[in-house]
């Protein structure tokens, strides 16, 4: 799931859960929500612990994702303080971090149930209605280089340091990020980053295809607004079918991709033509 020294296709959202209040909480989980029109901003924010992660924060990002107001195309995640997310509060191993420890695994149906709602806080981001940025700088360690891998794009201050720190635990990565790693940087580098867990800097983050846009750290916020107004340009519907299409890609044989095209197509000249 992550560490702390001292993070399969996209989901889609039914109208009911987007018009859901907003989560109540958040402060508690240490995140806070900020909604300015069509751009949400999900803040990490425990800058005292250089915003390490608990079941609390996990489930308030599930919370977010089921709450998110229907006009939002655009969410930002980012962290408060000197780094994105320094992974697991290392305290959750002895019961202390938000008062809930680790489970032994002995109930296997059970603890899957329970590793699952947690996922939930990082699923969401991969919806085609909305397009997820993650705004990195400082450490991404753990379940923070996960939850930076569960956006579409990543905008990476030169500060930044990745580092998949599970396996060095005797754990997993469980917040779904062992999948988009594979697909961005292959098996052979996937295997090198997680199993030796080192941490990769900001250039070669961006050489390797972690990073979408590298910046220097006093450009992030602006090249994170930049980056959003241009995605709010493109019109919504066709950014919804382009990211399903792009999502299927990968998986579709040349012939289902060309269908999909066509079915994306045509729903999208019957919006445009008013048919």
């Amino acid at each position: 799931m992550g560490d702390a020294t001292t993070a399969g296709g996209p989901e889609t959202a039914t109208a009911a859960q987007a018009a859901e209040p907003a989560p109540p909480g958040l402060d508690e989980a240490g995140l806070r929500l900020d909604v300015d029109g069509a751009v949400a901003t999900v803040t990490l924010n425990r800058p005292e612990r250089r915003n390490a992660m608990t079941f609390a924060t996990w489930r308030g990002l599930a919370a977010i994702g089921r709450s998110l107001p229907p006009d939002v195309r655009v969410v930002v995640l980012r962290g408060e303080g000197p780094s994105f997310s320094a992974g697991i509060d290392l305290g959750m191993f002895s019961g202390g971090g938000g008062g809930e420890g680790f489970t032994d695994g002995a109930d296997a149906e059970g603890t899957d149930r329970f590793i699952a709602g947690l996922q939930e806080g990082y699923t969401w981001l991969r919806r085609p209605d909305i397009v997820s940025v993650a705004a990195v700088h400082g450490h991404a360690i753990g379940a923070g280089f996960q939850l930076a891998l569960a956006c579409d794009i990543r905008v990476v201050a030169d500060d930044a340091k990745f580092c998949m720190k599970e396996p060095a635990l005797g754990l997993v990565p469980d917040l779904t990020g062992t999948k988009p790693l594979v697909e961005i940087v292959g098996i052979g580098r996937a295997l090198e980053l997680c199993l030796t867990a080192r941490t990769v800097p900001a250039e070669e983050a961006a050489r390797i295809g972690l990073a979408e846009i590298l910046v220097p750290r006093d450009g992030l916020d602006g090249a994170v607004r930049d980056l959003a107004g241009a995605l709010l340009a493109v019109n919504p519907g066709a950014a919804a079918a382009t990211k399903r299409l792009l999502w299927q890609a990968a998986e579709n044989t040349l012939d289902e991709q060309c269908a999909a095209e066509r079915r994306e197509q045509i729903g999208r000249l019957r919006e445009v033509f008013g048919k």
